[in-house]
């Protein structure tokens, strides 16, 4: 029997924008059920990997595979969820808590966007494990900064998405929810679900993730957070031109 593929394959990507190279030669793989810490300075092209990997980038070179699949059949079937940053979300639109993650089963519920008593089941716990059920029913925009990131994170949950991709989990939220956040991601990953966070937290990866990659355009280090964050390669990366330099 052939091994299964990776929950997510990333190969010789380089993505450019004009004349300017965001990402080149992207080179890791994650294995289900890692939870992987995404690290690098603003303009690292940590944001573009996200949108590449989600599909909504088209690569100059390079491929993107999801459980062996292109991204868009990997979004059609409902296998990869994306929790973007705060500033990504228009949070005057009148929703409720409850829409937002009832969004995450859409691909549940074909065309008519009725939803089943499994789609509800499936809501209100995701709800009640990131501590969000008695603001059910409270408009988005209303919400925390860390309350808002937990409905997004909820939304993930009640997808029940293989690949989940979180740009910036922690950033602007209170230390309740950073915890909440990290406990419930630390349980996907338990439960077979593979997680890959950007964070500039680097006190916390070691702490939270079972591997990291070091990202300047390409892929300066990756594996396990102990061999990835040393001095030199961090140098790498937030010290130095990666162009001119070799990593230790």
């Amino acid at each position: 029997m052939s091994a299964s593929p990776p929950a997510l394959a990333v190969g010789g990507l380089c993505v450019s924008y004009g004349t300017n190279t965001a990402l080149d030669g992207v080179d890791f793989d994650l294995a289900q059920g890692e939870l992987c810490g995404l690290i690098g300075v603003n303009g690292s092209g940590k944001s573009t990997l996200f949108k590449t990997v989600m599909g909504l980038e088209k690569p100059t070179r390079g491929t993107v595979l999801i459980f062996g699949m292109a991204p868009a059949e990997a979004r059609r079937s409902g296998r990869i969820t994306y929790v973007p940053q705060s500033e990504d979300v228009d949070w005057t639109f009148p929703v409720s808590v409850h829409d937002v993650v009832m969004m995450g089963r859409y691909g549940y519920m074909g065309r008519s966007r009725r939803p089943s008593s499994a789609d509800r089941a499936a809501v209100a716990e995701a709800l009640e494990r990131v501590d969000l059920t008695g603001l059910a029913g409270r408009p988005i925009g209303e919400l925390s900064g860390g309350q808002r990131k937990r409905a997004f994170v909820a939304r993930g949950i009640a997808q029940n998405a293989d690949l989940l991709l979180l740009d910036e989990p922690f950033a602007g939220v209170d230390i309740a929810s950073e915890r909440l956040i990290s406990a419930q991601l630390t349980a996907l990953a338990a439960a077979g679900r593979t997680v890959l966070i950007s964070t500039h937290d680097l006190a916390g990866v070691p702490r939270l993730c079972t591997s990291a990659v070091l990202l300047h355009r390409r892929v300066l280090a990756a594996g396990p957070p102990a061999q990835v964050l040393t001095d030199a390669n961090l140098a790498l990366a937030f010290g130095g031109d990666p162009e001119r330099r070799e990593i230790a």
